[in-house]
């Protein structure tokens, strides 16, 4: 019995919020991701909201002491597989082990993917596809307080073209679609479901299979974006390639994930529809760095990396032409700790450091359409809050490597040792 009591206390959280406490977090500099810098200020949270910020704590408010870390609003990944999870037995391998459990648990084990990414100082996360909509019991078991993790809005299964023989007899696998009247009811199956988001396959490539090409054509993009914009859901198209890319941009999608290759005309048609980019440079230097994990040889490796050298150069030039970023990892397995790693890429690509942080916080909060409940440090948002070790405005390697501590929705869910 105190063994259980034992192990029940090191699964809740570090405080918990409580209804009509204030609570005054004193940092040495807070930057808001409203554009302003603040010195030597006050946080006041009163429950799970920010209240103000100021020179003072209120009368009354406990206070915390961060005065030598700099606050930033909790980061924002757009891209996961939160579901994604690998206990990293001898002999075993990732994608293998992926569906061979049940979705319960699944569900259970991923709460180490949560925690990780928590670390990470992110607070929010998009998930775009799980199986046995386990992404849905955890954003659920998330919200009601049972599971320790980051808010999640989530996908269900992504939809996609039929690639092969179907047995006699048998339905096809869930997310299956072909055709436009295909396509819109399983938009509709996914949003009956609880999802918050559609993703939609639009190319080939996922891990070592990097080839990009197109899938669903532009009539049964446009029908299955048609019917989630009228039913209040944003879309994400995945495209490896730039031929899915320019069909999702055509078709009027809310962010398109992963593309390289875009030419002028589809980077330009996402500036003028302001359509997200989630380049997700990072993933593939996951795969490449941790081919062994993978079971990837150094030829698969080498095309990894070729990979994210032309996707980076994409984002280069989509950055130039304007067009809005969000940062998504598209974190899997043992990547999940490694979530904000993208944001090096993105100053590669032209950002400044604290343009590459409102791509984490203020452009994820927009893609999401929560402006005004996250993405920044402010009276009435969510407090949703890291700190770090360092001056994110000059160097982005403080947000990837030097969290400290992280505050989402008023609870300490995260500090280092």
């Amino acid at each position: 019995m105190r063994k259980t009591r034992l192990l029940a206390s090191l699964l809740l959280p570090l405080s918990v919020a409580v209804a009509g406490s204030v609570t005054a977090l004193h940092f040495g500099h807070v930057i808001d991701g409203k554009g302003k810098r603040w010195t030597d200020a006050y946080v006041v949270v009163e429950g799970d909201r920010v209240t103000s910020i100021g020179a003072e704590a209120p009368a009354g408010a406990a206070v915390i002491d961060l005065s030598k870390l700099t606050a930033i609003p909790g980061m924002i990944d757009v891209h996961t597989h939160m579901t994604y999870w690998w206990d990293q037995a001898v002999g075993s391998r990732p994608w293998e082990q992926n569906n061979a459990r049940s979705a319960a648990m699944t569900v259970f084990l991923a709460q180490e993917n949560a925690r990780k990414t928590l670390a990470t100082g992110v607070t929010t996360v998009r998930d775009l596809g799980a199986s046995d909509y386990a992404d849905i019991a955890m954003r659920d078991l998330i919200n009601r307080g049972a599971m320790m993790g980051p808010r999640m809005f989530v996908s269900g299964y992504g939809l996609f073209v039929t690639s092969g023989p179907a047995r006699p007899g048998a339905a096809g696998p869930a997310g299956q679609a072909d055709g436009v009247p295909e396509v819109m009811r399983v938009v509709r199956q996914q949003i009956g479901a609880g999802a918050d988001v559609v993703k939609i396959y639009g190319s080939t490539g996922s891990d070592q299979d990097l080839t990009g090409d197109q899938t669903f054509t532009f009539e049964e993009l446009k029908a299955a974006i048609d019917v989630a914009h009228h039913l209040g859901k944003r879309v994400a198209v995945h495209s490896y390639g730039p031929d899915g890319a320019r069909d999702a941009m055509r078709a009027g999608a809310d962010s398109i994930e992963h593309a390289t290759g875009m030419d002028d005309e589809t980077i330009a048609g996402m500036v003028r529809r302001k359509i997200f980019y989630v380049p997700t440079i990072d993933h593939n230097r996951y795969y490449a760095e941790y081919r062994e994990e993978f079971g990837y040889g150094p030829e698969i490796a080498a095309k990894l990396n070729a990979f994210v050298e032309r996707n980076l150069e994409t984002a280069r030039r989509a950055w130039k032409a304007g067009v809005p970023f969000a940062m998504g990892s598209d974190a899997v397995f043992t990547m999940f700790g490694q979530n904000t790693r993208e944001l090096a890429w993105f100053v590669k690509a032209g950002m400044t450091p604290l343009e590459a942080l409102s791509a984490a916080t203020a452009n994820g909060a927009a893609l999401l359409n929560m402006s005004d409940k996250i993405g920044a440090i402010a009276p009435g948002y969510f407090a949703d809050i890291a700190a770090v070790d360092g001056d994110p405005a000059n160097d982005i390697d403080a947000v990837i490597h030097r969290v400290r501590w992280v505050m989402k929705g008023g609870v300490v869910v995260y500090r280092k040792p």
